[in-house]
């Protein structure tokens, strides 16, 4: 019978909870704004972790730059992950953009977006559909 989770899915869930952590309490640059951890995968022999982070601001600009001050920092959040983990293997970090969340806010907008042009539509459907009943009525 097969584990209901594989080591590196419990190592990957322990590295985001820490670097959510660190990235609250402990990196302190104001480039990082709102920083959330959404998933870090972790290859099979725990050398590398991407780290899929999101941010608050949407402009690729401030991604751009957050992303580099991630990867600046990398060194310094693998040592403190290493302190917390007490792990004899901790991977090197890439801090990788989840464009997801973003995504799915775009989808969910042009849904609503859909639904409201589709429910004006609907009405004007419906009216044209009793006009053309009243004109084969009167035809007949």
């Amino acid at each position: 019978m097969a584990r209901e989770y594989a080591r590196t899915d419990r190592v990957g869930q322990q590295i985001q909870k820490e670097i959510a952590v660190i990235l609250m309490r402990e990196i302190k640059d104001p480039r990082l704004s709102m920083t959330t951890v959404s998933a870090v995968e972790v290859t099979r022999d725990l050398a590398y972790a991407k780290v899929f982070v999101t941010f608050f601001n949407d402009n690729a600009e401030d991604i751009k730059t957050s992303l580099e001050v991630l990867a600046e920092a990398e060194g310094y959040i693998r040592s403190l992950l290493g302190k917390r983990l007490r792990a004899r293997i901790m991977p090197h970090l890439r801090f990788v953009y989840d464009s997801s969340m973003s995504e799915g806010v775009r989808m969910s907008a042009l849904v609503d977006q859909a639904v409201a042009s589709d429910s004006h539509g609907t009405v004007a459907n419906d009216s044209q559909v009793d006009d053309n009943i009243d004109d084969s009525e009167k035809s007949d």
